[in-house]
């Protein structure tokens, strides 16, 4: 079974950045594509970011595109979310998702990840 673990949430003011980090374990599981999704309060889950297995292949939602940056390090099973310049509107619990292992594109769509992790709080204050 693969397991997704989020950390690096916390609670900023606007213009601070954080990097979210997304570690892969349990069974072998490689050459998946990954993303990152938020959920806000009282709106759906939506796609922020997601990356190709070799990494050569982003997209970003346009409310980030320019401020954040998807990233991985196949070599330690991780995936980053690098954010910078946030604001209030960026307040969500973060989520990291994997498809299914030898699916190396990314996707948009929330059904088409496999695995997901628990989400970690991003806290934006003005």
């Amino acid at each position: 079974q693969v397991r997704l673990e989020e950390s690096g949430g916390g609670l900023v003011q606007t213009g601070a950045s954080l990097t979210l980090s997304c570690v892969a374990s349990g069974e072998r599981y490689i050459r998946y594509g990954a993303g990152w999704f938020r959920r806000a309060p009282g709106k759906e889950r939506e796609f922020v970011a997601g990356i190709t297995w070799s990494g050569g292949g982003t997209e970003y939602a346009d409310s980030v595109r320019g401020r954040f940056t998807i990233s991985r390090d196949n070599s330690k099973n991780a995936v980053y979310l690098q954010m910078n310049r946030l604001n209030p509107e960026d307040t969500a619990v973060y989520y990291c998702a994997g498809r299914e292992a030898w699916v190396a594109s990314f996707s948009q769509k929330r059904d088409a990840y496999r695995f997901w992790g628990q989400g970690t709080q991003v806290t934006v204050s003005s």
